[in-house]
């Protein structure tokens, strides 16, 4: 661990170099790389610097001991030992933590994405409850949503909806909400109070900037046309839907909800770049990541990650066997200790793994 906090260290200490050189500073992808890799190593950078010095404390108070004889001055080199102690025992842990592999990803801004799956229209209206329900959560936390396409349905419902949240360690935060999330419960649009059970998925990517991914403008089919759906008169009548296709990876985005053409353009690229990305990683190392089919299933019931269940008002996460008996302030946005469980289960897997 030391000689990784060393190395760590080291190239915290020549980025700074190197983001005060000409050569650097002129080259705004470089820069803005360099930025970001500053600001990773930062935190373990500085935790490191004061493990340092609590060590360094610890050496000085024992040579007191060793070689002074006032006694007030080894009585205050003994809690000087016995308090820094303390500091490095509590700091060793957290820099182990720090250490664990993270996703380069964590710290973007996400992109999600709902879409109804086994159910019919009720998958449609708990589509729509579970964007309500991060809408809610992100609004909770300080984080700002920004819709980039939907499909309602007449009854209120959201066959699917695309949506960013930008925020810091946004990715990170809701990362684990890859998967297909079954719902039971007695549909509104139930006459008889049978509990149904339908599925609603969901992926989660990350948000790829520009210097993130090239994209060659000749690989791309652009087509516009009239929006469809709610919006007033000028979404009939007007070619402000953007549909684009990325044809080496056969990635199609289409985006409407906007009344400008550049706005859902804008949209649907920010969307490509971020599925275009998902696909081609997932080609070089499956095991690092997952193409967006297998982060979501088929929608078929059986495959959940959580269960939603409204008559016992019971929400249940099954891969770290989680229960939280309050669906209500769940739905109402209430998820943190949910996805605080999950980030703290990857990081003790993570931390497992890499002690092997």
């Amino acid at each position: 661990m030391l000689n990784k906090l060393h190395n760590i260290k080291e190239e915290y200490e020549g980025i700074n170099i190197e983001l005060s050189s000409p050569e650097v500073m002129a080259d705004s992808v470089a820069y803005q790389k360099k930025m970001i890799r500053h600001s990773e190593i930062a935190p373990i950078f500085h935790k490191y610097e004061k493990y340092l010095a609590a060590v360094k404390a610890v050496e000085e108070a024992k040579e007191i001991l060793a070689t002074d004889t006032d006694p007030e001055m080894k009585t205050m080199a003994e809690h000087e030992i016995i308090e820094n102690t303390e500091k490095i025992a509590k700091m060793d842990e957290e820099l182990k933590l720090m250490l664990i592999p993270t996703d380069a990803n964590d710290k973007k801004n996400v992109i999600i994405e709902i879409r109804a799956g086994t159910g019919g229209e009720e998958a449609s209206l708990f589509c729509a409850d579970l964007y309500k329900m991060y809408s809610r959560y992100a609004e909770k936390i300080g984080f700002k949503l920004d819709l980039m396409e939907s499909s309602p349905t007449n009854l209120g419902g959201l066959k699917e909806v695309i949506f960013m949240i930008n925020g810091n360690n946004a990715y990170a935060k809701f990362k684990y909400e890859s998967g297909a999330h079954r719902v039971q419960r007695v549909p509104a649009t139930e006459a008889s109070g049978r509990i149904h059970t339908s599925a609603v998925t969901v992926a989660v990517l990350p948000e790829q900037e520009e210097f993130d991914v090239q994209i060659n403008p000749s690989d791309l089919r652009i087509d516009t046309f009239c929006a469809s759906g709610p919006g007033g008169q000028g979404v009939n009548t007007t070619y402000s839907a953007v549909r684009i296709v990325h044809l080496p990876t056969g990635t199609e985005v289409q985006c409407q909800d906007e009344r400008s053409q550049i706005k859902n353009k804008a949209k649907a690229m920010t969307i490509l770049r971020a599925r275009i990305v998902q696909k081609l990683t997932a080609i070089e190392d499956a095991k690092l990541a997952k193409t967006r089919k297998d982060q979501v299933g088929s929608g078929d019931r059986s495959e959940k990650i959580r269960t939603y269940n409204f008559p016992q008002n019971r929400v249940t996460d099954h891969r770290i066997g989680m229960s939280i008996h309050n669906l209500t302030a769940f739905m109402e946005g209430d998820i943190g200790d949910m996805l605080d469980a999950l980030i703290k289960d990857g990081q003790q897997r993570r931390l497992s793994e890499a002690a092997k």
